[in-house]
This record gives structure tokens, sequence and C-alpha cells, in this order.
């Protein structure tokens, strides 16, 4: 599903040379849960953006589906990630001036899809993860946890085959983390969809099937 190959990336600031992620190899199954961790700073987050085809290695190569992506030119990198990849972020980059229905509407008219079949469908999924009493509101008249739950449905418009989340508990309270953990955990179980979690929690990191660690830009057994 998901290989990396002798991955690096490095950065240049002020003549110095920063090497964040040196020659990493790692293999994820369909249907795999993952938690990545380490300290602020080990490369987790630029890990997930090169996962996600935000950002291109310094060197290596990244296979999805057998396909090394980063080969693409990158119109068909970004239709790619719009229809594969889904994302929820700490911050959960809504759409102030959308309501909850439009954001998670969002990439779905951004690929195309007719406007009512996005917006059943999005209708669907915000019921789903409990906030189909809240589908006109804006992310301002929404708590952190209802905002996470729009970001959640957003990632799941497009029926992705990977969902990336980067510390999605971050800034919740445990009781509401517990339940988007439980709102992840549960899209991994029912729907085989490939989950991805860079996170300090170990309670998150411990319900998913693997766990690695970052440390010094290398992978190690967690």
């Amino acid at each position: 599903m998901i290989k990396l190959e002798n991955l690096s990336k490095t950065f240049f600031k002020d003549s110095n040379k920063i090497e964040v992620l040196r020659g990493l190899n790692l293999e994820i199954k369909q249907g795999e849960s993952l938690a990545i961790l380490g300290v602020s700073g080990a490369g987790k987050s630029t890990l997930i953006h090169i996962l996600g085809t935000l950002d291109h290695p310094t060197e290596g190569r990244l296979f999805i589906n057998g396909v090394n992506v980063f080969e693409w030119e990158e119109k068909k990198i970004a239709n790619f990630r719009n229809c594969t990849i889904g994302f929820i972020f700490q911050l959960n980059n809504l759409l102030p001036e959308f309501t909850a229905l439009e954001n998670a509407m969002m990439p779905a008219l951004i690929s195309g899809m007719n406007k009512k079949q996005a917006l059943e469908k999005a209708n669907y999924l915000l019921s789903e993860v409990g906030l189909g009493h809240r589908v006109k509101h804006k992310p301002g008249e929404l708590s952190g946890g209802e905002q996470q739950r729009v970001a959640i449905a957003r990632s799941l418009i497009m029926d992705p085959e990977i969902l990336l989340a980067d510390e999605p508990t971050g800034n919740l309270d445990t009781e509401t983390g517990k339940k988007i953990e439980d709102i992840l955990v549960n899209l991994n179980e029912t729907k085989n969809i490939t989950l991805i979690v860079v996170t300090h929690n170990k309670m998150l990191a411990e319900r998913m099937s693997g766990r690695i660690g970052l440390r010094d830009g290398k992978i190690y057994d967690y």
C-alpha cells in the first residue's frame, strides 16, 4: 500500500544544512493503523506531509499502491491526493466564513463532484460523526471537538484509501479527545481505511495496530 525507500528530507537555512529525515524505509499495508511518535522537531509532521504528497523528499521514493507518486507532474499528484488521501490536522483549517456543511463539501466541489451529490454526502458524513444538528453552524459557533468532527467529515468526503492525522486530539480536552479517537479507530476498523496518526498521546498510540518512533531523523521501534 505505502512504501518508503531511503527517503530523506533536508532543509537549508542561513547556509546551514538541516537533515530532518535520513534514509527512511517503511512499509504500511492497506487497512493498517500506525502511530508515529517522537519529541517536537523529530520530523513527524515533515514525514506525514511527504506521505500526503504535500511536500517532496530531497532523496528517496514514496510508493503508493506500487506507484512512485513523485514521478508524476504536480497536477496529477494534486488530483491523486484529493481523491486518495484524507487529512486531519491539529489546527483543523476550517474556513471561518463557511458553514460546517460547506466546509465538509469543499474537497468534493474542488474535484468537480455535482453540488447536489456533494451536499447529500456531506450531510450524511456530518450525521455519521454526530453533527447532523449543526450543519448550518460556522466554525466560530462550534466547540473544538465539533470543529474537529467537521474536519473528519471533510477528510472522508472523497472516500479516501488513506487517512493522515497530525495531532488530531492535541488541542482537545481528555473527554473530547477520547471521542475523536473512537471515531478514528472505528473508521479504520469498519471501512478498512489505512490510518496514520502523528501524536504525543500515548493512549491513542496504543490503540493503533503499529507504532514507530522518530529520533534524529530515523525510525526506531516504539
